[in-house]
């Protein structure tokens, strides 16, 4: 399947980039996407999740992965040693599909087909682009309007917050989705442990800045670090969440490892990567995409298929391994959990 660089925002790069193949059609049954990038390593191993996942669209804390270096929650006790994790044969998911019977795209696609401007704008190359980042030692300050603000360290985040796993759906805004079981915890979970003031009406969320990692940072048309942000409401949503991994692995450098954004409702661009602080703030956050194209995305980036891109119709999606087009859901599907956070809202104009 062809897919035009017209597809790949924003206008200057489709403007002047290469053409290329997403080869779907190349292959045998459709299993994979060949235009993805280099065969990438296998994740580092996590212990195995405990309980079944319920492939339902208000998650709920079903499956706990344990940590065999951090301490109890609740204890100054050492936390039992997890069992050791074997990696299987298939990538690990506790489900095979999610609640409207979608198949789970595989750990190949998903690892191997991103969106993450900070390595390259090429989806293919992104995963030989990011072999060699640095995931550890990683912290996240939370701060700005809160009672109680502190860095974490990623061993913080396994100890404190119980790791479920979470089939959602994923949609780009260039009109193409997957199907995804995540591994992470509810960002209300971390807010609430934050102490918001009543002044914080927003959350602004930031990615790492490190050029010399992130190449596609020495870029001059955005305006690095990417910035993120949820209104608090959303943020304390329960299907958000904060993602260290998916089928079973901690998350790899090309789908946004240690720590990203999982809005399911929201265009993937909303999901930021690799963070590294999080603010509660009163103003509302300009984001890297509204600072660089405010005409194509807005702050909201609800999932709407009767709100076109100015380039194209969001009327429609590619399911990546798929043949054909399928019809966009309003709110990626969610809209039955979400729509209330909108309601009296123009859904055109608060795109």
């Amino acid at each position: 399947m062809q897919i035009k660089s017209s597809e790949i925002t924003p206008e200057h790069i489709y403007l002047t980039r290469r053409r290329f193949m997403v080869g779907v059609g190349a292959l045998v049954t459709g299993a994979l996407v060949s235009s993805c990038g280099s065969k990438t390593e296998s994740a580092p191993a996590i212990a195995p999740v405990q309980a079944k996942t319920i492939a339902t669209p208000t998650p709920r804390p079903v499956a706990t992965i344990a940590n065999p270096t951090a301490a109890s929650a609740s204890t100054s006790e050492p936390a039992a040693a997890a069992t050791p994790y074997v990696e299987p044969a298939e990538p690990f998911a506790s489900v095979k599909a999610d609640e409207l019977g979608d198949a789970l795209n595989s750990y190949q696609e998903i690892t191997n087909y991103n969106n993450f401007y900070e390595f390259t704008t090429e989806k293919e190359g992104v995963a030989a682009m990011s072999t060699n980042f640095k995931t550890s030692p990683w912290t996240v300050e939370v701060g700005g309007l809160v009672n109680n603000p502190k860095t974490y360290d990623m061993d913080d985040l396994w100890r404190k917050f119980t790791q479920e796993e979470r089939v959602y759906r994923l949609r780009c805004v260039e009109a193409w989705s997957m199907v995804i079981p995540w591994l992470g915890f509810s960002l209300a979970a971390l807010l609430k442990e934050a102490d918001p003031m009543s002044k914080a009406k927003y959350v602004r969320f930031e990615t790492l800045y490190d050029p010399k990692q992130f190449p596609g940072q020495e870029s001059a048309w955005y305006t690095w670090p990417y910035i993120e942000g949820l209104r608090i409401d959303e943020a304390m949503h329960d299907l958000t969440i904060l993602s260290t991994g998916m089928y079973g692995k901690r998350l790899l450098p090309q789908n946004g490892a240690p720590l990203r954004l999982v809005v399911p409702w929201k265009y993937g661009f909303k999901c930021i990567k690799s963070i590294v602080r999080i603010d509660l703030v009163e103003e509302m956050p300009t984001s890297l995409w509204m600072a660089a194209a405010p005409r194509e995305y807005g702050f909201y980036a609800n999932v709407n298929p009767d709100v076109p891109h100015p380039r194209w119709s969001q009327s429609t999606e590619r399911r990546i391994g798929e043949w054909s087009r399928r019809q966009t859901l309003p709110f990626n599907g969610y809209a039955e959990q979400v729509s209330s956070l909108y309601q009296g809202m123009s859904l055109q104009a608060n795109f």
